[in-house]
């Protein structure tokens, strides 16, 4: 015999154990199970003796659980229980047509707002919500459906797929642009320079990008955000430079707002990924709009 892993008798017998608990009666576990009340009687004995006990006081109209019976019905009932509770929690994510996608405040405003108006046009069956929170940690983000995350794309637990690459370039408002003669990265160690504190390790701040122009950062003139919506703000109204992420800087370019200094660059050390639990298959709405911004991520 298969040794089985948590040393369970068959599962067919604790099944029809269960069946006839509830029923208090061999003939009516037989009719919901679709099967003869010897294929019942048999499966109960076979497994009173894998257990070496009675289960049952068997009495002419009907069966009556023994001391062991009992502790046993308890445990099986609240683990069938338990168990169908989620499979039916499965179920209906999967047909579920509301979905849950998390970002941070700065790429849902800059790059995920615009272009949800087309995903609605095409799935108006979906019900989307918005999981919004610069703090990869918090409930609200892991819990989501589908996660915009940036980094390396190793989050345990979690399927990741790339969305696109990015890269890193300093901007400001037209007003302060006009003050800059930008010839080499050092020379923005003049300015202020409007640093996002982000609480997100992968984040590519001010400090990392002028160490790869060998700038003397003891020089840097800093001035701290912990929010990057707010940082590009300040930038608009001339009040310092920016790094701009090109996926959430170029439309404020497009627009007049902000402007490029110089064309200095860096490409981003991470890119921007789709993830989802990996232990919880997503359901074809969330599938959809996975497929949709991997599509869009393209262009």
């Amino acid at each position: 015999m298969a040794r089985r892993y948590y040393q369970l008798p068959s599962l067919t017998g604790l099944n029809t154990f269960d069946a006839c608990a509830r029923h208090g009666s061999f003939t009516a576990a037989a009719i919901e199970l679709g099967v003869t009340l010897g294929a019942v009687s048999r499966q109960v004995k076979a497994l009173e003796t894998e257990l070496d006990c009675p289960l049952f006081l068997r009495h002419h109209r009907g069966v009556e659980l023994t001391p062991a019976g009992i502790d046993l019905f308890q445990v099986l009932s609240s683990s069938f229980q338990q168990i169908g509770r989620l499979c039916q929690e499965f179920k209906n994510r999967a047909q579920s047509s509301d979905v849950t996608i998390a970002a941070t405040t700065a790429f849902a405003s800059l790059w995920l707002m615009p272009r949800l108006g087309g995903f609605w046009q095409q799935c108006r069956d979906i019900n989307l919500n918005h999981a919004i929170s610069d703090n990869p940690a918090d409930a609200g983000f892991q819990n989501a459906d589908i996660r915009i995350r940036y980094g390396d794309g190793r989050w345990r637990g979690e399927t990741a797929v790339k969305l696109f690459d990015d890269r890193i370039y300093p901007v400001c408002g037209r007003e302060f642009a006009a003050q800059i003669d930008l010839r080499h990265p050092r020379d923005l160690l003049q300015f202020p320079l409007l640093q996002l504190d982000s609480v997100d390790p992968a984040w590519t701040g001010w400090d990392a990008w002028l160490r790869q122009w060998d700038c003397d950062l003891a020089q840097a003139n800093f001035r701290r955000f912990n929010n990057y919506v707010v940082a590009l703000q300040a930038a608009e109204e001339n009040q310092g430079i920016v790094l701009g992420w090109h996926s959430q800087v170029d439309s404020l370019i497009q627009r007049g707002k902000l402007l490029r200094l110089g064309k200095f660059e860096t490409d981003a050390p991470g890119s921007f990924y789709l993830t989802w639990d990996a232990s919880r298959p997503l359901s074809d709405s969330a599938g959809r709009l996975r497929d949709w911004l991997l599509e869009i991520g393209k262009r």
